[in-house]
């Protein structure tokens, strides 16, 4: 990744962070809010890869935290993992086809809205598990709207890594 796609990757993640934050956060449908930072998450990682992945959801994590006063770290914590585990799917299988980002988004929302939970337990604070398991349904609809328009404006902004590229990271890594 050169360091103007990186320019563009951290404005990208940083821009879906606030819009989240401050516009998205009030817009309840069906009881739901739509998620423009996983499903701009989930676009990144598919098409950069797992480590690219993993860093762009800690840094929206730790955006979100900070813009919303939460408790700093939890959710990047599940951010970092969720970006990790799709940008790994990106790499094996997912990226050439049509059916990975709405794949991706159906089961990144689910498990997200998941993760959360359990992180709210085990810091033992309050965590509202019949809502989201009410709203569960309306957000992966509506996340799924929104996989289409965004994953074609982050391909756009973003070319994909080829797979030789990939390759070659994983090589190193592991």
């Amino acid at each position: 990744m050169t360091l103007f796609d990186g320019v563009k990757a951290a404005a990208l993640i940083f821009v879906a962070a606030i819009a989240q934050v401050s516009v998205f956060s009030e817009a309840h449908v069906f009881g739901a809010v739509p998620d423009v930072l996983l499903v701009s998450l989930v676009a990144f990682a598919l098409l950069r890869g797992s480590v690219s992945g993993a860093v762009g959801g800690f840094f929206a994590g730790i955006l979100v935290d900070t813009a919303s006063l939460g408790t700093l770290g939890l959710t990047s914590l599940v951010l970092t993992l969720a970006g990790y585990w799709i940008g790994r799917y990106g790499e094996t299988t997912g990226r050439d086809r049509a059916h990975a980002p709405f794949l991706s988004v159906a089961v990144v929302t689910v498990l997200y809205q998941i993760g959360l939970l359990v992180v709210h337990f085990v810091l033992g604070e309050s965590a509202p598990a019949g809502a989201v398991v009410r709203s569960l349904v309306p957000a992966i609809v509506l996340n799924l709207v929104l996989t289409a328009p965004l994953y074609a404006l982050v391909r756009r902004l973003l070319r994909p890594v080829e797979r030789d590229e990939l390759t070659a990271e994983v090589q190193l890594l592991g």
